[in-house]
């Protein structure tokens, strides 16, 4: 069978196509390279076909379309996803920009992948994103530092606690649940 023809609903799944048909090392820079696209010109060949294969998209115009900011965006949404799956270490600095992303999507995926990787590189464009207008997004710092945060950034989380988001003040509390335990200190 194949591989790229195989109906994919799952992410992982998708990756794991990816990686069968391009390699892993290829998947892996190529999802740093999509990171930085931002023009529909930029995304040919290569690219054009992982991101479809990451989002399962089937028409290639589809990218182009769409209201502003259109779905240009979504092939770094999904790269980042992927990295969260397949990781050598290169994708660092890509990802530390990519927390600073215009689409708020791409920066919670982006921190997703410094918990998932627990890239202390990071930790300071992390906490930047603690006051992000986006729940969904500081959900997802919070997170992030309860894996990378020091005993410095309980602050940060500390600002958290009272969120009007529910979801934002219980994630505030793990994180510094999870930074308790792992730094063998009570905040």
């Amino acid at each position: 069978m194949d591989p790229t023809r195989r109906v994919v609903v799952k992410p992982t799944e998708r990756v794991t196509v990816a990686v069968e048909r391009w390699g892993l090392g290829e998947v892996i820079q190529r999802c740093i390279s999509l990171l930085s696209v931002r023009r529909t010109a930029d995304l040919l060949g290569v690219n054009l076909e992982l991101a479809m294969v990451l989002g399962a998209v089937t028409d290639p115009g589809w990218f182009a379309r769409g209201r502003p900011p259109g779905h240009l965006y979504w092939a770094r949404v999904w790269a980042a996803r992927a990295l969260v799956y397949v990781w050598d270490g290169s994708g660092s600095g890509a990802i530390v920009s990519a927390l600073a992303d215009e689409q708020w999507r791409v920066r919670e995926m982006a921190a997703r992948v410094v918990r998932a990787r627990g890239l202390a590189v990071a930790v300071e464009a992390v906490v930047c994103l603690v006051r992000d207008d986006v729940p969904r997004v500081r959900v997802a710092a919070a997170r992030a530092l309860g894996v990378v945060g020091e005993g410095e950034h309980v602050g940060a989380l500390m600002s958290l606690k009272d969120d009007a988001e529910r979801s934002v003040a219980r994630a505030a509390q793990q994180a510094i649940d999870e930074l308790s335990s792992r730094l063998d200190r009570k905040f």
